[in-house]
């Protein structure tokens, strides 16, 4: 096996293990503050890091928006990160991460690429209040490194929401209700804009919904279920009858949490279903691995509609 086999292999198993690996940037220093934020974001959707090459600017765009590159032929989006965000910085970005994400790919200008920080989820936590308002909702999860700096995790579906622009109407058109009545869907996600998108499908659907913002959170609220169906001597089946959760979740992922899930034999009617961005066949088999009953990936909703009404039916 080459090398960068191994490399891949080594951070695919990273996940299954509640672990993940996140690469460190900065945007500059904030004119307003003096000061030099960390930002992080997974390894797993860097496709690569390299000097900002000649942007095409084009009218229309969002202000965030910087315009067009072409790499090996692809016309890819670029978004000025601390545009985007606010920051007034001294010096302008000049390195450009490439993502790939959900099937599309993106350029993110920054002003300087730090390390790469292997860690586990549990080490990621829900941001403060006062920084989830200060953010607007754009930063998913924080940890602090040994040197005292705190990394904040950005929300990329947040960021690709607002940059593209594009009216997402039509993916919720012709969903029907299900046939069947008094349905309960729990999911666990910590990206507010995938929430969104989830509550809106399962409301066309006729389904309710349970979430929570992380898989730690998800996990407790499912034992009180759990507890609270014991107490009624009914199956867990009773109060809910599907489990939606994402991979990359602060304190828990979504690994980890279906591990947990088909462990406890009062959930052994719950099918669960993996939502994410993370579409690769080396994520499917992963989550296969741990027990994932069918894997869907993000902001497909008649996809996810499909494989909700075939399992409740």
């Amino acid at each position: 096996m080459s090398e960068l086999l191994r490399r891949i292999d080594a951070r695919t198993k990273l996940a299954g293990a509640n672990k993940l690996e996140i690469l460190l940037f900065t945007l500059g220093t904030d004119r307003n503050t003096s000061r030099k934020e960390t930002f992080g974001i997974n390894v797993f959707k860097v496709r690569e890091v390299m000097r900002i090459p000649a942007i095409t600017r084009a009218p229309d765009m969002p202000a965030a928006v910087e315009g067009m590159v072409s790499l090996r032929g692809a016309l890819v989006p670029v978004v000025d990160l601390a545009r985007y965000i606010g920051i007034s910085t001294e010096a302008p970005p000049a390195i450009m991460i490439v993502t790939e994400y959900n099937g599309h790919t993106q350029g993110f200008l920054v002003g300087e690429v730090d390390t790469i920080l292997r860690l586990d989820w549990s080490e990621m936590r829900v941001p403060p209040a006062m920084l989830t308002a200060q953010m607007g909702g754009l930063v998913t999860a924080v940890t602090e490194l040994k040197d005292a700096r705190l990394v904040m995790m950005l929300d990329v579906e947040k960021i690709l929401s607002d940059t593209t622009q594009i009216d997402d109407s039509h993916l919720f058109a012709n969903l029907a209700p299900i046939e069947k009545t008094n349905r309960t869907v729990f999911f666990a996600d910590d990206s507010s804009v995938a929430r969104k998108q989830i509550e809106r499908t399962l409301e066309a659907l006729g389904i309710r919904g349970i979430s929570s913002i992380n898989g730690r959170q998800g996990w407790e609220e499912l034992r009180r279920i759990a507890a609270q169906a014991e107490m009624a001597g009914r199956p867990v089946s009773d109060f809910i009858q599907i489990v939606l959760t994402d991979v990359e979740m602060p304190e828990m992922d979504g690994y980890v949490l279906t591990k947990n899930i088909k462990s406890d034999p009062r959930f052994a009617d719950i099918p669960v279903l993996m939502h994410s961005s993370l579409s690769s066949e080396a994520n499917r088999q992963l989550g296969i691995s741990v027990g994932v009953d069918e894997y869907v990936p993000k902001f497909e909703p008649h996809r996810l509609a499909e494989v909700l009404g075939r399992l409740i039916k």
